[in-house]
């Protein structure tokens, strides 16, 4: 396997000392998820020191370790380069394998879809050539240069997804990035807490553009109230190409039509002109519609559109993001990892369209400040619309949606989701369908447990 770091490499972008010469093959932080001949890089957090690891990274086969302080008691094959700061060696790394890299780099934001149309792109680049993605939702203040970093020198294509929840955090990371193409895929009420309103969530989301690469291309959502103060930003941060995608006419990338398939859904475009006819291995119009936009993105990396879309016919929804599964005749749509007003209406767009019982099992939309209560209570407009027989919730701000349901839907409200599981089963019979969703700090992820186990 071709070396992604040498000691030599990483010494120049780093300045730090070397011990032993190594070659390392990827990067981690993580010693459970380590790989042999990775380059463990010892960040310290807020809870736990990656120092502390070492030794059982070196255990695990790493290739050699990044730190900042002496490491006794190793192995004597341990092979270290120390730094004055882990963070900031990691950040040095991520700028190197930008520069020295040829890849043509996509990087992704939005309040709702960046991981799923981060996938997309994975699968539609992917068949085009050699393409490197960040894993999982890696868009922070580590996630992001780790990911960087691990660039492989014969990537054709790069996508990273970026993300914030405070200002100034984008126009960082996107320094290290330096996307030829920057893409938006949506602006909704998330991080109210920390915001107050979505105007200043847009001008948050749009530091992107800042990074963007001179001739590289802004994609915005058209069909956002937004979409006009994105490309405004845009223009502001001195982008030369601003295009539009959605399905508002007069977009350079226009949803066309979208139909729910028994194997997901079929999709026709246009893009910059050219008729695009193509199918997807999920259903949902929220991915159709990131889609459309991740088309554009292969066009503005003058890549074979055709051909990307071929491949999506292969994308499948992620865990917590729209996988879907069956337990004990029960059909399930995992959308447990994440929530906000934009993603719980799409979610139950999707509810809608299910066979036998709609059963929705929400719990509370987390960091939404002020106006969470009002946010949450409204969420019965959308669930009238999915025709939702029965609705389970927790967490204290989905109270008032309780409040705001007809008798006749309500299932049960509970302060956790623990607590709640009991109920959502006693509740279930085949032939349903369940829509469980809500913040990550609410736990759904509970509920999706308990339904598996429901199964076995």
């Amino acid at each position: 396997m071709t070396a992604l770091w040498t000691s030599e490499e990483a010494q120049g972008a780093t300045l730090g000392i070397p011990g032993r010469a190594f070659e390392v093959t990827g990067l981690s932080i993580d010693t459970r998820t380590l790989r042999p001949g990775d380059l463990f890089v010892a960040l310290k957090g807020e809870n736990r020191d990656g120092h502390d690891f070492v030794k059982a990274a070196f255990e695990a086969k790493a290739g050699a370790a990044l730190v900042s302080r002496d490491m006794p008691d190793l192995p004597p094959h341990a092979a270290l380069l120390t730094v004055a700061n882990t963070q900031r060696g990691l950040e040095d790394l991520a700028v190197a394998a930008r520069a020295r890299s040829s890849a043509k780099i996509v990087a992704v934001t939005g309040s709702a879809g960046k991981t799923t149309t981060k996938e997309l792109l994975r699968v539609a680049l992917g068949a085009l050539g050699t393409t490197h993605c960040s894993a999982a939702s890696y868009n922070n203040h580590w996630g992001v240069p780790l990911s960087l970093a691990g660039l492989p020198r014969d990537a054709v294509y790069g996508v990273f997804e970026v993300g914030m929840n405070h200002f100034g955090e984008l126009r960082n990371l996107v320094s290290f990035v330096r996307p030829h193409v920057a893409l938006v895929t949506t602006i909704a009420p998330a991080h109210l807490e920390f915001f107050g309103n979505q105007e200043s969530i847009a001008d948050a989301k749009s530091e992107i553009f800042e990074g963007i690469v001179p001739g590289g291309a802004a994609l915005v959502p058209s069909d956002s109230p937004y979409g006009e103060r994105l490309k405004a930003r845009a223009h502001q941060a001195h982008v030369s190409r601003i295009l539009k995608f959605g399905e508002k006419a007069g977009s350079d990338a226009r949803l066309v039509s979208y139909e729910e398939t028994a194997n997901g859904s079929h999709v026709k475009a246009d893009i910059l002109g050219t008729p695009v006819d193509f199918r997807i291995g999920a259903p949902g119009k929220h991915i159709a519609q990131n889609a459309v936009g991740a088309l554009l993105a292969v066009a503005m990396v003058d890549g074979d559109v055709l051909n990307a879309a071929a491949a999506l016919r292969d994308f499948a929804a992620l865990k917590g993001r729209g996988a879907r599964f069956t337990t004990g005749g029960v059909d399930v749509i995992d959308e447990s990892y994440n929530a906000n007003p934009a993603s719980m209406t799409a979610s139950l767009a999707m509810l809608a369209n299910a066979k036998g019982r709609r059963i929705a099992v929400l719990g509370d939309m987390l960091e939404m400040g002020q106006g969470g209560v009002a946010h949450h209570a409204a969420l019965a407009t959308p669930i009238e619309a999915a025709k939702a027989e029965l609705v389970f919730l927790n967490g204290t701000q989905m109270k008032a949606l309780w409040d705001a349901l007809p008798p006749a839907r309500r299932g049960a409200w509970a302060q956790t989701s623990a607590e709640l599981a009991p109920q959502v089963m006693a509740a279930l019979r085949p032939g349903d369908t369940v829509l469980v969703k809500g913040s990550l700090g609410s736990r759904m992820a509970v509920i999706i447990d308990a339904l598996k186990a429901r199964g076995g």
